[in-house]
């Protein structure tokens, strides 16, 4: 129950109303968020303020770990949120204060979620200082016993609670806007709110995150383009792992001072990513600039023009919580839709699409592929190094969202990999060719899979399966003949339900009305009465709020 929620419910409408994040909402667009605008009005704290910039921004940095984590995660969502409130997501940070290095100790040695023995035993050295703090978990420097350099990376005391519960506060607000509210419905909120709280506790367990870790290393053993720091023990709150010797890549003059080849690194860039996603189908899913690094000298040979590292630069992979992967079909889906972008061929992009499920069936697929033309066409004219690839991805998400299309989350996981990856190649080399890169190596993916001689062997060592399965097709027949003989009831019960739910719905607007009423009248009452006003006021609240958890 909302009821249940009040206080933080009470917290969270005096942050929105304090930065008016109603002045930022689509009202045109969703008329049923009237309401809600209203009640943020309502509150003190909104009074005599106007638009402010940034404001969902702030709010979200204001209202908690969270809450900041949850709007970083949508600013990969362009098919479900407004490019304007985008804008304002991607600029979140994830910099916070870090917490005492006693409590950090505390962690590590915990008997159940830490490592289980005392600091001294686990390290010869370690640094009180932190080497960086976020709003999950900080990293300090250490040193093993046998002289071997690591970094010790601890999740913030009792933060998994506060997610806990407040996950619990999204999930009921998610479905009673679901309940209420069409555009809710139509883009699965409470799916999409499941989804973010498996990914953010995915987040909170280090030993979930050493696996991945570990698993990407395994794929780059010995590779060329990226190396993948070992971890050398972890537990539920704490993984130790070791330090590697690089820059973030957004450090340019570095490379130019070292020497480094721009337009190299860039390739090698986007040939880990394709790699990742096609050969390995496991895909670091945050590579924002501050987990990506590449190799360099010790720092303190960083600026001597003789020093060298004695191999050509490769890539370091940092912070493998959130990875991704793909089933074949939708590995096809993703291979097949971006080359039909790169072929400027949008009937076979909505055909992709559409045989994928992705389209609503009320769908105007006429419409969607007139838009698609119409809107990201032009881009496509340009020359090759003028195009700007992840701006025409963004405009395809920006039609999907006004076409109420259903995006898997790993898909949308590696797009927004994709744009990340191809952002960070081009401030690495500006005239970074994406397309030339990638057309030859989704071609030969594509080949691949749908090579005859490769099937035929797939199918040979699944047959002994297929045979075996056979045996289960006179219970599947049975199955069916049931399935149609109830099909009839069912739909009867799914007529009731439709009509429940519209029975609800009248309710619910009988309520927004009875309760506007009661809010106007006990306002009015208050203007009137003088040495009374605060309790008619204070009734004026009452009904709001009865309406809200209602």
């Amino acid at each position: 129950m909302l009821l249940s929620h009040r206080a933080r419910l009470f917290e969270l409408w005096r942050i929105a109303a304090t930065y008016r994040i109603d002045t930022h909402l689509s009202l045109e667009e969703m008329p049923q968020l009237q309401p809600i605008a209203r009640l943020i009005r309502l509150h003190p704290a909104a009074w005599g303020k106007k638009h402010q910039p940034n404001a969902i921004k702030y709010a979200l940095e204001d209202m908690g770990t969270l809450f900041l984590k949850l709007g970083q995660l949508l600013s990969t969502r362009r098919d479900l949120v407004p490019p304007e409130i985008i804008e304002q997501l991607v600029q979140l940070q994830d910099k916070v204060k870090p917490f005492d290095a006693d409590v950090a100790i505390a962690q590590i040695q915990h008997p159940k979620h830490g490592l289980g023995q005392p600091i001294t035993t686990l390290f010869s050295r370690f640094d009180v200082k932190p080497l960086a703090a976020a709003s999950i978990a900080q990293v300090h420097t250490a040193a093993l016993h046998d002289g071997r350099e690591v970094v010790v990376k601890v999740v913030r005391p009792d933060i998994r609670a506060t997610i806990v519960s407040d996950f619990e506060l999204l999930r009921e607000l998610a479905g009673w806007a679901s309940a209420r509210i069409e555009a809710a419905r139509a883009v699965h909120i409470i799916d999409i709110v499941e989804d973010y709280r498996q990914v953010m506790l995915n987040e909170l367990d280090l030993t979930l995150e050493a696996d991945n870790t570990t698993q990407m290393r395994n794929n780059f053993l010995g590779s060329a383009l990226m190396y993948v720091p070992e971890v050398y023990d972890a537990a539920k709150n704490v993984m130790v792992m070791e330090r590697i010797q690089g820059v973030p890549i957004s450090q340019v003059e570095v490379f130019d001072k070292l020497g480094y080849d721009r337009a190299t690194l860039a390739e090698k860039g986007l040939t880990i990513f394709f790699t990742q996603v096609f050969r390995d189908n496991f895909f670091h899913a945050d590579m924002h600039p501050g987990n990506v690094f590449v190799e360099t000298p010790p720092v303190k040979d960083l600026y001597d023009d003789t020093a060298q590292l004695g191999h050509e630069p490769r890539y370091i992979g940092l912070d493998c919580a959130i990875m991704g992967t793909l089933s074949r079909d939708d590995q096809l889906v993703v291979a097949r839709m971006l080359l039909a972008v790169m072929n400027n061929n949008f009937t076979a992009v909505v055909d992709i699409v559409s045989r994928a499920g992705w389209i609503p069936p009320n769908a105007d697929k006429h419409a969607l592929m007139r838009d698609m033309k119409r809107t990201v066409g032009p881009m496509l004219q340009k020359s090759i190094n003028d195009i700007d690839f992840a701006g025409v991805l963004m405009q395809i998400l920006d039609i999907a969202r006004r076409h109420h299309m259903s995006i898997p989350p790993q898909l949308m996981l590696l797009l927004k990999t994709l744009v990340h990856v191809e952002g960070l190649g081009r401030d690495l080399y500006p005239e970074l060719d994406i397309w030339s890169l990638a057309k030859p190596i989704l071609s030969g993916w594509i080949k691949e899979q749908l090579d005859p001689v490769r099937n035929l062997q797939q199918l040979r060592q699944q047959l002994p399966e297929l045979l075996l399965s056979t045996t289960d097709i006179p219970k599947l027949l049975d199955q069916g003949l049931q399935s149609l003989a109830t099909q009839g009831s069912r739909q009867d019960s799914q007529l009731r339900e439709i009509q429940q739910i519209r029975a609800d719905m009248l309710n619910d607007r009988r309520r927004d009305w009875l309760a506007l009423s009661g809010f106007a009248i006990f306002i009015a009452i208050a203007t009137q009465v003088g040495l009374f006003a605060p309790v008619f006021y204070l009734l004026a609240i009452v009904v709001v709020v009865w309406r809200v958890l209602a």
